[in-house]
């Protein structure tokens, strides 16, 4: 097994199984059932997305198309500026 898929949380996890699945590649989440085992502190980099070793490049190519591994390196149009401007003094 390989991991194709650091997922930052469950959700994101299950979004790229279900794409993998969809087109027939047998997947594994490695840590799905280690969230919320800390309690309220969060963990990263517990879950994966782990396929077989024959799948991994057709799943890496797939995980690369999806809109869900760009996520994170798209800031949000609605984001505050880093410089603090429009922050308010309580």
């Amino acid at each position: 097994m390989k991991v194709v898929y650091e997922a930052a949380n469950l959700i994101d996890a299950h979004l790229v199984k279900h794409a993998l699945e969809d087109s027939g590649i047998p997947v594994f989440l490695r840590g799905e059932n280690l969230v919320g085992g800390m309690g309220e502190l969060p963990l990263f980099g517990v879950i994966a997305v782990c396929v077989p070793d024959s799948a991994w490049p057709e799943a890496s190519e797939i995980v690369a198309t999806l809109p869900i591994a760009e996520a994170d390196a798209t800031p949000a149009a609605d984001a505050a500026p880093l410089d603090g401007a429009g922050w308010v003094p309580a």
